[in-house]
């Protein structure tokens, strides 16, 4: 009877902190999906997962879109550190692009979860 009473009591913390932690990252915004577009360079992409920028630190050239895709559980966003560019909130399976276009160093962070930062050099 314990190994059962155990087993239920293992099942339902998990279930509770599953449900907390899903709760966490609702937002009352919807999917996002905006910017980027045009532009001479080629395309580069970021995955955000396990509340990580993945790559977190990329080069490109003038022109070229980076795309940012949330393939984690929660939402998240992609905000510059200038505020030049912002996501908004996204859900999982969501997507923002945006074109650099002019050289520099642009970094940026989760605004829910500002431990997450990444950095886009420009050349």
């Amino acid at each position: 009877m314990k190994t059962y009473l155990k087993k239920v009591s293992a099942i339902l913390l998990v279930l509770a902190l599953s449900t907390l932690f899903v709760a966490c990252g609702k937002s009352s915004s919807s999917n996002t999906t905006g910017g980027g577009g045009g532009g001479g360079g080629t395309g580069s992409d970021v995955s955000i997962k396990n509340f990580a920028f993945t790559s977190n630190n990329i080069s490109v050239t003038k022109g070229t879109t980076v795309k940012w895709t949330n393939n984690d559980g929660v939402t998240h966003t992609v905000t510059a550190d200038d505020g030049s560019f912002d996501s908004g909130s996204l859900t999982n399976g969501a997507s923002f692009s945006h074109t650099f276009s002019t050289a520099g160093t642009y970094t940026y962070h989760c605004s829910i979860h500002t431990t997450m930062t990444g950095t886009v050099t420009v050349q």
